[in-house]
């Protein structure tokens, strides 16, 4: 890829905030002592450095990677920004740890849990091996507390850690929704208050949603002795994951069947949990690399796709994100095993609700899923060949004889490529909408944890859409005025003074259809080898049957898991809109 001149790195005053506290690299007394530009080619050359190992000119890959970071068209996941070329040297976001029904086991990976969060890595967890609560403990004479009581032993381990000093500590738990306690996990946020450093979500079965569909039964199996431990009514077990979600946002759903279907390596194992936003399915002690190219900064006038740029792009991404995974410091050796041997990377996108914007695309419209469908089937078979190309260059992933593709003679570099994830921080710093989200709102007031001595310590910015405020400058509406007035929650549609366009146009997370979001999800996930981040949105007065009915489209469209979130329904929401006096 041709690198381009980068003059200024063209920052918001909130993205060298969080910059300046989670990223860059600070003395004894918390200041930077490097800028975003020094951040970025820091970056570039320690991951470049791989490329000489492999008959490569690593100066080359630096300049075209520190081009298209500086100029925040591609960024790798937050632990490669801070810690590529520092002490730490970690650099993945996401990890799977495997939980055994033992105590012994259950305490190493604890100990395997902190060292991640403490280099700044996710953590997801499969609960399901674990035997229920009240069940027999035959070494002890006693008896089980079951996965809910475990769970809240890692919650508080996770609280004391603060993720490299920099980030927050952040899991998903996954429960078998045949497993006993199934119940028990399903509420278990919304009656204990507890569990705060956790995304919980039920592996949901095709059997079991069939039997939902049906109204029949299920059964309910005890992992330690495989028997079955009793039956439930399949719609009420499901009318009760919609209830708590409706209340607290948790448990999601995760499909599990569909998951294991894109498995592509099934004689290593199941899949059986993700990462922490459940886009990274994973095996036992596998971690993956990701990154995101900001789609919007490659319209060009009138909402066009440059693809040559695109793709070059996408090129240089898979290179970058391959050399990640030699240049990594594992937090143990068995992370370090497991994840060479199938090399997953994870390539997104965030910015896509700004692509629409800027091409005159409604989000909720058949043309938006059109677009969707377009660009990831795009990125995908470009990254596809980008990896195949790699292989040639370094070889295959070391486990390519019996995976999916040793059938069909395709030989990639990377197990998996393609991830779509929810680029939260990267987003902000790319000045971007996040993921393929929608705008959460035209402006409202975001909340960050940035204080480098109190973890709980909340810094509040305000965020007005930039393509909003781009459109309305060049065709003379935009004002302080309309800014306040959606900052109060307000629309646009109440405004005399914002054209019928616009109005129709820039549609904000709350004013689009459930269904429309998860057909959104769908249409990426159809082009995409991990899975999708994105949160179905619903109204505070929203009802759990229409929760329910999301959950029953997500899997029928295929989707790998679905997460939804009633507006209000936690007391301390990230995105909120501001009163303003």
């Amino acid at each position: 890829m041709t690198s381009r001149a980068v003059d200024e790195i063209a920052l918001t005053e909130h993205a060298r905030l969080v910059l300046e506290r989670r990223y860059l690299r600070l003395d004894d007394q918390q200041r930077a002592i490097e800028t975003p530009a020094e951040m970025f080619r820091r970056v570039a050359d320690n991951v470049a450095v791989i490329a000489a190992s492999y008959g490569g000119d690593p100066e080359v890959l630096a300049d075209a990677a520190y081009a298209v970071m500086a100029r925040l068209e591609f960024l790798p996941n937050s632990p490669t920004l801070m810690n590529a070329g520092a002490e730490l040297q970690q650099l993945a976001a996401c990890f799977v740890l495997p939980v055994d029904d033992s105590l012994a086991g259950i305490f190493e990976t604890l100990k395997e849990a902190a060292l991640i969060h403490q280099s700044g890595g996710g953590t997801g967890f499969a609960f399901s091996h674990l035997r229920p609560a009240n069940d027999v403990v035959h070494s002890t004479h006693g008896v089980a507390s079951g996965p809910v009581s475990f769970m809240e032993v890692f919650d508080a381990a996770t609280e004391t850690i603060r993720q490299g000093g920099r980030r927050r500590g952040a899991n998903m738990a996954i429960l078998r929704v045949d497993h006993p306690d199934v119940e028990r996990f399903v509420r278990a946020k919304a009656e204990t208050g507890k569990l705060h450093n956790f995304n919980l979500s039920v592996a949901a079965s095709d059997a079991f949603m069939r039997a939902v569909e049906d109204g029949d039964d299920y059964e309910l199996v005890n992992p330690r002795s495989g028997e079955i431990a009793g039956t439930r009514g399949a719609r009420e077990m499901f009318e009760l994951i919609a209830q708590a979600a409706w209340e607290v946002g948790d448990p999601g759903l995760v499909f599990i069947d569909a998951v294991d279907r894109a498995n592509p390596t099934p004689k290593l194992g199941a899949l059986e949990s993700t990462n922490p936003c459940g886009e990274q399915p994973l095996l036992a002690h596998e971690s993956c690399t990701l990154g995101s190219i900001d789609v919007s900064k490659f319209a060009g006038d009138g909402g066009e796709i440059d693809w040559d740029r695109l793709g070059e792009t996408v090129d240089l991404a898979v290179h970058f994100l391959d050399n990640v995974i030699d240049a990594n410091c594992y937090p143990t050796p068995e992370i370090a095993t497991a994840t060479k041997r199938t090399r997953k990377i994870g390539l997104g996108v965030m910015g896509f609700a700004g692509l629409l914007s800027q091409g005159g695309v409604r989000y909720d419209s058949e043309e938006a899923l059109a677009k969707a469908a377009e660009l990831m089937r795009f990125i995908s078979e470009r990254a596809d060949a980008a990896s195949a190309a790699l292989a040639e260059e370094r070889g295959a992933f070391p486990s390519w004889t019996g995976s999916i593709f040793e059938p069909k003679g395709v030989r990639y570099r990377n197990a998996t490529r393609t991830t779509i994830a929810p680029t939260g921080t990267l987003s902000l710093i790319a000045n971007c909408s996040s993921g393929i989200e929608p705008v959460f709102g035209l402006a409202f007031r975001r909340r960050h944890f940035l204080d480098a001595d109190d973890a709980d310590e909340v810094t509040e910015f305000i965020d007005v859409d930039r393509v909003l405020q781009e459109i309305g400058r060049a065709e003379g509406w935009w004002s302080e005025e309309i800014r306040d007035h959606l900052l109060a929650g307000g629309s646009l549609a109440e405004r005399t003074d914002v054209p019928d366009a616009a109005k129709e146009l820039f549609v904000t997370a709350h004013e689009i259809a459930p269904e429309s979001h998860v057909r959104m999800q769908a249409a990426f996930q159809r082009h995409t080898d991990n899975a999708v981040s994105k949160t179905i949105n619903f109204p505070k007065d929203a009802s759990t049957a229409e929760i329910a009915d999301a959950y029953l489209l997500a899997w029928r469209e295929g989707c790998k898991g679905i997460t939804v979130y009633r507006d209000g329904s936690q007391d301390q929401q990230v995105l909120s809109h501001l009163t303003v006096d």
